[in-house]
């Protein structure tokens, strides 16, 4: 499917107006069959990178209990430590667009899976609560720099398939997702309980990933601002441009365009803030349901199975839902029905945990799939490659600097209030203004259209 998908995009991507390396390349000799092999390569190296956005975390989650007893950390130590995804991803996500432009896309997420690799591996044998953080933000800060690249990559490559690419892209992630939280507990059993052994394991799965990036290291056609076109399919970059009129002796230089004033654009705000709370509901699902369950009396490898079911959910509708959303012009609707989905799920989980556990799972995996949503208006609400790039690096950056507090209050309420009651009021509140600010992102409408006024 993936190499069908590539081909297909060779075919209807490049127009015969578009300048620059990539349509150089299609020129040349043999150009389009390396053209071809470029982009099923890409394609390859999209989907193994999504896989390991999320193990880290999830991995984690499955063995908490088992991580905290091993460091001797208290129920606020360990909310902390589901805390530190969405500030590494918002301290260190800010940064990928720049950093792109010095060294091209390609070989910053390259770099983000050799991060990832190096973490997981030293993370469970650091000795102590304060290594296991810092190796845990050394590959939370690879998973930050890539969740902001991708939607500008997707832009970039795959302009004519933006919904279907996030699509293929969300779903990986889910898999990758549900994959650590199904297998972790089995697979730490298998190795002889050692949750060292269980976390480490994840590791491979990064050095996997890292292997289909390395020929676009030396490359930078998919960095933001440079080589990246805007809808006409003209180059926006002045590097860009001039390698075309090197190769083609037609057109003339063109200057970077100016940064946009993001933080004018309602829509911006609204999309961060829908981004953050959605990321909130996420990172106390991976981080606390699978304690939930077991609190309720749940065995810990039904526990972990459960946990896997709820990021399941993400793998089919990851697929159906950009693609429904890149179809309306309003987005309100899916934001309203998947936030329905939650507060069942949330009610459900207070009244009868373990009783029907299986639905809950479903109902909130089917709620958590508001990030693939995210991820797809972040493309749809700007027009140009530079204005994906600042958007997605604006409302992912915001958006999870919010959401650093929700995990964490859930460690406190949950020590001090001995039960599950508060924690899970407090996912059902932020629920509501998810749905607001989700509907409010929908409209459609542009960010550089809000800056400019």
């Amino acid at each position: 499917m993936m190499g069908l998908m590539a081909v297909e995009e060779t075919r209807t991507m490049t127009p015969p107006t578009v300048r620059g390396s990539a349509a150089h390349d299609a020129r040349e000799p043999g150009g389009t069959t390396t053209r071809a092999w470029t982009m099923r390569l890409l394609v390859l190296g999209i989907v193994l990178s999504a896989l390991n956005l999320r193990p880290a975390i999830t991995s984690l989650g499955a063995l908490l209990e088992e991580v905290r007893d091993g460091l001797g950390m208290s129920g606020s130590v360990a909310g902390l430590l589901t805390s530190v995804p969405p500030l590494c991803f918002a301290v260190f996500g800010v940064t990928a667009p720049r950093l792109a432009r010095r060294f091209g896309a390609g070989a910053v997420v390259c770099a983000g899976m050799v991060a990832i690799a190096t973490g997981l591996l030293l993370r469970p044998y650091t000795g102590g609560t304060a290594g296991f953080l810092a190796a845990s933000a050394l590959a939370l800060m690879g998973i930050a720099v890539s969740n902001v690249l991708m939607p500008v990559i997707v832009k970039h490559w795959f302009p004519d398939r933006v919904g279907s690419m996030t699509g293929l892209y969300s779903m990986a992630l889910a898999l990758g997702t549900s994959l650590a939280a199904a297998v972790t507990v089995p697979l730490t059993d298998a190795l002889g309980g050692s949750w060292q052994s269980g976390l480490a394991l994840w590791a491979g799965l990064a050095v996997a990933a890292v292997l289909p990036w390395l020929p676009f290291v030396r490359r930078r056609v998919t960095a933001p601002g440079a080589g990246v076109r805007d809808a006409a399919g003209t180059a926006t970059d002045g590097r860009s441009a001039t390698h075309a009129q090197d190769s083609a002796g037609t057109e003339p230089a063109r200057e970077e365009p100016p940064t946009l004033r993001i933080t004018r654009s309602r829509t911006a705000w609204a999309l961060a803030v829908f981004f953050g709370l959605q990321a909130t509901a996420a990172y106390i699902t991976m981080g606390w349901m699978a304690q939930i369950f077991r609190d309720a009396g749940v065995p810990a490898g039904t526990a972990g199975l459960l946990l896997a079911v709820t990021m399941v959910m993400g793998v089919p509708l990851a697929f159906v839902i950009p693609r429904l959303a890149t179809r309306l012009p309003h987005q309100g609707p899916i934001v309203l029905a998947l936030g329905v989905c939650g507060l069942a799920g949330y009610a459900g989980l207070y009244l009868a945990p373990a009783a029907g556990a299986w639905a809950w799972a479903l109902l909130i995996g089917v709620a958590n799939c508001a990030f693939p949503l995210a991820l797809t208006m972040v493309g749809m609400r700007a027009r140009t490659g530079p204005g994906v790039a600042q958007l997605s690096a604006f409302a992912q950056s915001t958006g999870y600097l919010i959401s650093i507090p929700g995990p964490l209050l859930v460690g406190v309420l949950y020590q001090h209030s001995g039960g599950w009651g508060l924690p899970i009021a407090l996912m059902s509140a932020l629920m509501i203004p998810q749905m607001v600010v989700g509907f409010l992102a929908g409209r459609d409408r542009t960010v550089e259209d809000e800056a400019a006024r």
